[in-house]
């Protein structure tokens, strides 16, 4: 097992890797995904007024992305089709920040936190898994204490969105 990690690290990256270890992030993931991008899909279809587009994106993103997480259980070079739900959940976030932004300024705040900690999310899978940009050593390991700081800054800013949109929303 050991041998198996460490040619895993040094051949590819453990996240593209059929690692038991990882494969518990995975399901983790897959699991908060779920939940988190389905709030995400509900608020903005409650307390926005956007295009159907705009939610027809978020859903597709919102089913797409656990959906891909356990299938690459026993295929993890499908993780790489990742890029297409973060892009169909960033895209409308984008577009909601940039032109739907509700007038509340706690909803707002709301939105641009969510919005920034999907695009951290993105951001990290992309330089993490991806290695699109080179990984120092110490965050090479997918459980090294940098990692788990910069998921914390990520989870924080997404659960923090969530909670400012959500708050304004039971408010109404």
């Amino acid at each position: 097992m050991g041998a198996r990690v460490f040619q895993a690290t040094i051949s590819e990256p453990v996240e593209l890797t059929d690692d038991p270890a990882f494969a518990r992030r995975i399901i983790r993931l897959a699991r908060t995904s779920s939940i988190a991008l389905g709030l995400v899909w509900l608020l903005a279809t409650v307390t926005l007024d956007v295009h159907p587009g705009v939610g027809a994106s978020l859903a597709l993103g919102w089913l797409s992305m656990p959906s891909i997480l356990f299938l690459s259980l026993r295929r993890p070079r499908l993780r790489y089709a990742l890029a297409i739900p973060s892009t169909l959940v960033a895209v409308p976030l984008l577009i909601i920040c940039a032109n739907n932004l509700p007038e509340g300024q706690v909803a707002r705040a709301g939105w641009l936190l969510l919005t920034a900690g999907i695009l951290s999310g993105g951001v990290l899978g992309v330089w993490f898994w991806f290695r699109w940009l080179p990984v120092p050593g110490w965050l090479h390991a997918p459980f090294s204490p940098g990692r788990w700081t910069l998921v914390g800054v990520h989870v924080a800013l997404v659960v923090s969105g969530l909670v400012l949109v959500g708050v304004t929303a039971v408010q109404r």
